[in-house]
């Protein structure tokens, strides 16, 4: 009974693996194969868990709201294995998120074997590890959690993984070596020079550009996409998402600009980030102090 249990379980994650790349589109093959190995319930520690209610998902934007949640009805593992928000701290409101959503973000990374990433905001590592298995052995993920707590519950997580780790850490202010791809789990107000420093020839940047509002734990806005590229950073919007706020990130100054371009409903325009000294004007779709998102492309080398 149990050897039949455990194959069950892993036809379940399978099931599960091709029920998020359908959902999610996913484009990359390995990381289907990492969501259908790497266990939840191993994460997310034994149950009943407490599942977040579909209707505090579909919230429209600016206006974030008290999470709901119900409790699975047992503590089988296979409850975990639907595109479903987990509570982690419900007194928090702190999720393990919604798979669907994250294999989308996941995805846009370009994850190959051999990268070398970090994951800011890991929580307790569960898509540390999808990202661990995606890059393989030769590759290598370090996640960064802000709760000390947290961030020894994930690398207890992730022990059983040889190629990741969880440090304690504010993801605003750490300093990652130079990278592949970098994950981003909390929402902010700019991307921290940092970031966009250790990012490698043609590495990957994907985080969420948020607004907060007042006396609520989310901040709201949209996932965004950079890449390097030979002569500068490509950008484009990917999805709109709730999510805790990057509290080394943000800045009262920001939030307002940022609100303000949102308001202008172009954000589909946006094309480059530019990091050079220069006038607003009609291209700044968001002009910040030390960077600009630009409705105009990034220059091709042929014309440089």
């Amino acid at each position: 009974m149990i050897c039949e249990a455990i194959v069950n379980l892993e036809e379940i994650r399978q099931f599960f693996a091709e029920e998020i790349a359908e959902v999610a589109n996913i484009q990359t093959e390995r990381l289907v194969a990492a969501f259908a190995r790497v266990p939840r319930e191993h994460f997310l520690g034994p149950g009943p868990w407490k599942i977040a209610n579909p209707d505090a998902l579909q919230t429209p934007a600016g206006h974030a709201k008290s999470v709901n949640y119900r409790n699975t009805i047992d503590d089988d593992p296979r409850r975990l294995y639907h595109n479903i928000v987990v509570a982690i701290d419900p007194e928090k409101q702190l999720n393990n998120g919604q798979p669907g959503s994250l294999a989308t973000w996941l995805d846009a990374l370009e994850l190959q074997e051999g990268d070398e990433a970090v994951h800011i905001g890991c929580g307790v590592g569960y898509y540390t590890a999808i990202m661990a298995e995606t890059v393989g052995p030769s590759g290598h993920v370090v996640g960064v959690e802000v709760e000390a707590h947290l961030a020894k519950r994930a690398n207890e997580n992730l022990s059983y993984l040889g190629n990741a780790e969880a440090v304690y850490a504010d993801g605003g202010k750490y300093d990652p070596a130079p990278l592949d791809a970098l994950f981003v789990n909390a929402g902010a107000t700019f991307p921290r020079a940092a970031w966009l420093d250790c990012l490698r020839p043609g590495g990957r940047l994907v985080f969420p550009l948020t607004i907060t509002q007042d006396n609520n734990f989310h901040s709201m806005g949209f996932m965004v996409k950079i890449k390097r590229q030979a002569n500068g950073y490509s950008a484009r919007f990917l999805s709109s998402v709730m999510i805790f706020p990057c509290l080394g990130a943000r800045s009262d100054e920001s939030n307002q600009r940022l609100r303000e371009a949102l308001m202008k409903g172009t954000w589909g325009t946006v094309q480059s980030l530019r990091r050079d000294k220069h006038d607003a004007d009609d291209t700044c779709w968001l002009h910040g102090e030390d960077f600009c998102l630009s409705v105009s492309a990034v220059q091709s080398e042929s014309n440089t």
